[in-house]
């Protein structure tokens, strides 16, 4: 029995640190519910859009068993950076007053590296196919996004995913196009499974699997990008559906950009 996902919405209560290794400039902080997570502002670099790719990139990886950190909704008070002493920071802030996402914080993980931890040939597979799906060009040797933690792999950033977003005039045309980028995917040598996830996880990936995970992004954050939260969200839909009606072709792109690595 499928179960429709589910979002919470915090308040954030106290800024602790901020991340400065990624360039949007995350932060730790606290919530309302005791728990620390890291803030994505919607007042950074590639703004609101970037929040909406990373909650339909981490709740698409979820439904297909991957592991993500929880996703939440996170508010910001207009006045919380009054007393932040740092200038950037501060303008940051008040930048993102309003809804912003947030990922729970993994507490002592540390960065994947895939000349330490091994990575079987299904989870590679897997994060790759999910990466050529949603157009994830920032999954490389350089930046994984990925962390051990309790030593199992977790997902973390999707933000760059779904770029066709930042140039979407042409959006219906660039939903069928071959990922290129995948031949820099620092997984992609480990994934000698791709046509068998690509059976499974077309087949879970339903068309009201994909309705039920848009539900979950912001009306307001679709208004900003969109103009209308309907308009917005019929895009997503139909960009996502488009990209399950090629997978055959992306993953014949990730296998020859393979062949090509080994």
């Amino acid at each position: 029995m499928y179960n429709p996902p589910s979002i919470r919405t915090v308040d954030i209560i106290r800024y602790v640190t901020p991340l400065r290794e990624g360039g949007s400039l995350p932060a730790i902080v606290e919530a309302d519910d005791g728990f620390l997570y890291v803030l994505k502002f919607r007042g950074a670099g590639q703004g609101i859009k970037a929040l909406i790719a990373e909650l339909i990139g981490s709740e698409i990886a979820r439904v297909l068993g991957l592991r993500v950190p929880e996703v939440v909704l996170a508010n910001v008070d207009p006045a919380f950076g009054r007393t932040e002493p740092d200038e950037e920071i501060q303008d940051l802030l008040k930048a993102s007053a309003g809804l912003n996402l947030a990922l729970h914080y993994l507490s002592g993980a540390i960065t994947f590296d895939p000349t330490v931890s091994q990575i079987d040939a299904t989870l590679a597979s897997q994060i790759v196919w999910l990466d050529s799906l949603i157009t994830n060009v920032d999954r490389t040797a350089r930046n994984t996004n990925m962390l051990m933690w309790h030593k199992e792999l977790w997902l973390i950033d999707q933000g760059a995913a779904l770029y066709f977003h930042h140039a979407p005039d042409n959006w219906e045309e660039q939903s069928r196009r071959t990922f290129v980028q995948v031949k820099d995917h620092v997984l992609l040598p480990y994934a000698s499974d791709l046509e068998t996830v690509n059976q499974s996880f077309v087949a879970i990936l339903t068309p009201e699997r994909i309705r039920t995970i848009l539900l979950l992004v912001p009306d307001e954050w679709l208004k900003v990008a969109f103009g209308s939260a309907d308009t917005g969200r019929s895009v997503y839909e139909q960009y996502l559906l488009n990209r399950l009606s090629v997978a055959d072709m992306f993953v014949k792109e990730a296998q020859h950009a393979r062949k090509a690595l080994i």
